[in-house]
């Protein structure tokens, strides 16, 4: 009997450490989730963004209208490939069809890992066509660049501080590119969190909150992306290991009761 306790405590003790972990929802309720269990992307959450090499941050890649996107198994598969010498991949938002203004956001997704990608999961001010880039204010719940393996980078970009990006966070996980983790944020009107696997990551909280640093009391849409290259993706390729996916299991959003 004790033997069988043993091993059934080490087990618990080996699913608790590799396991991906929720922050918890107690107190929220579910207000809006993608389980991404449909034969093809729900146009009535999501757009495809078709844009071309160099749009944003210098990257290299062209993103298609949904060639580069796969539904399979219960998982949304953005994949990133060089076809006749050129990159494509996808980028998704929910932007005009799902905002929202406060909660719980959390995402499980699995990265790719080759040198040369940058996935994110992350949202924009629904204002942006209007206030611009970064007064619309940005939330990256995930960001992780191929040259620096297994660190996830979360981060705040507003009027007040962006370029060299002085509110971020940084945590070191295991497997990322092989097993899934829950990339989450807690968003309301005094801070935002950011954590992984239920661990923190970093906390936005500006005590006198102005324009400038706090542009984040209104509708924001969800972004799902693997760039290529670009400013902070850099300049080495590794073209052999492509095609290159990042795998969404679901995005679910809370708000509190």
């Amino acid at each position: 009997m004790k033997y069988h306790l043993y091993i059934f405590l080490l087990l618990s003790l080996f699913c608790t450490k590799t396991m991906a972990k929720s922050v918890g929802n107690k107190g929220f309720q579910l207000v809006w989730a993608d389980e991404f269990n449909q034969k093809e992307l729900d146009t009535t959450f999501w757009n495809n963004e078709v844009a071309k090499p160099g749009w944003v941050n210098n990257e290299l890649q062209q993103y298609t209208n949904g060639d580069n996107i796969t539904l399979r198994h219960g998982k949304l598969i953005l994949e990133a490939r060089k076809e006749d010498g050129k990159y494509t991949s996808s980028r998704v938002n929910s932007s005009g069809k799902k905002t929202f203004t406060y909660g719980l956001i959390e995402i499980k997704a699995k990265l790719p890992q080759e040198v040369g990608t940058w996935p994110a999961l992350w949202m924009l001010g629904q204002n942006i066509d209007k206030a611009g880039w970064p007064a619309c204010g940005e939330l990256d719940i995930m960001e992780h660049v191929g040259k620096h393996p297994n660190f996830i980078h979360t981060s705040i970009h507003n009027p007040s501080g962006y370029g060299e990006t002085p509110y971020t966070g940084v945590l070191e996980i295991k497997n990322p590119f092989t097993k899934f983790h829950i990339y989450s944020m807690n968003w309301d009107k005094d801070s935002i969190s950011f954590y992984v696997d239920g661990r923190l990551s970093y906390t936005y909280n500006p005590k006198e909150k102005t324009e400038a640093n706090w542009p984040f009391g209104k509708p924001f849409f969800l972004i799902f992306n693997v760039a290529i290259g670009g400013n902070w993706g850099g300049p080495t390729i590794d073209d052999s290991k492509l095609p290159a996916t990042m795998e969404v299991d679901y995005v679910r959003v809370y708000q509190k009761k």
